[in-house]
């Protein structure tokens, strides 16, 4: 069990940050954070989450790091299809809503899903029913040769481009389960080609799907709570697809129900 002198050390460390910076940035001492972190001074609360926000410490980790400390958690990790999110869940099936007819769904911090518009329908018709089950895994729906792998022209930038966006997120928080999810499916090996966009890229990189030998170029977007306070909120993302083309565009808004044939 670590103290919470040793956790903040180590966060800061992860965040290559100095005592003195982030001494400066929230407003106390050096002396203070190095007797902190020593754990020579007991920090009250406060201090606690004064720190963790300086060093962008995910909420589910303030939480550690005040029972850490002997304190009672101050984020809660309610459900979001429960009652206390319903405002919340309202505003994200209405963000979902908005972007028909393209396809738009929302992932946790592990890439599950757990909402969708109904324009991702018709993508999962010819999908292994098993990877349909509860949680769906995003990642793995893309990647799994029974899932829409086959379909994805540019399998190699993909899979590139998710390796790039979950080693940037396991840097900012780093988790078992995604760290599971990486060595599962994206680290680098046979078979995973390491060529791939720059992260400086990634806006130019379409996901060009093939069904039926009509090509669609998409390109997403992500969008985040600002200011989360509950630990549901501050791992949820909106992922928003976009044609790319004009072709793509037409496609999905023409006229009737969208559909694609293997």
């Amino acid at each position: 069990m670590h103290t919470v002198g040793e956790l903040l050390r180590q966060w800061r460390h992860h965040r290559r940050i100095s005592q003195l910076d982030l001494a400066i940035a929230a407003d106390v001492s050096a002396r203070h954070v190095s007797l902190v972190e020593t754990g020579k001074s007991n920090p009250s609360a406060d201090m606690i989450v004064r720190l963790a926000e300086q060093l962008d410490v995910p909420l589910r980790e303030r939480n550690r790091l005040l029972l850490a400390a002997g304190f009672a958690p101050r984020y809660a990790e309610r459900p979001l299809d429960g009652d206390a999110l319903s405002a919340a869940r309202g505003a994200i099936g209405r963000v979902l809503r908005a972007h028909e007819p393209y396809p738009a769904l929302v992932v946790d911090r592990g890439w599950n899903i757990v909402m969708t518009n109904s324009a991702l329908g018709p993508f999962l018709a010819h999908v292994a029913p098993d990877l349909l089950r509860p949680p769906i895994n995003m990642v793995r729906l893309g990647l799994d040769p029974r899932g829409l792998a086959p379909h994805i022209v540019n399998l190699a930038e993909v899979r590139a481009l998710l390796r790039t966006r979950i080693r940037r997120q396991l840097a900012v928080a780093p988790g078992d389960e995604l760290a599971a999810l990486y060595e599962e499916l994206l680290a680098p090996g046979p078979g995973r080609e390491d060529a791939g966009p720059s992260v400086e890229s990634e806006i130019a990189v379409p996901m060009i799907f093939r069904f039926g030998g009509r090509e669609l170029r998409l390109f997403s977007t992500t969008t985040t709570f600002g200011t989360p306070t509950d630990i549901t909120l501050d791992e949820v993302a909106i992922e928003s697809y976009y044609p790319a083309d004009a072709d793509t565009a037409a496609y999905f808004t023409a006229p009737g129900p969208v559909s694609y044939d293997a």
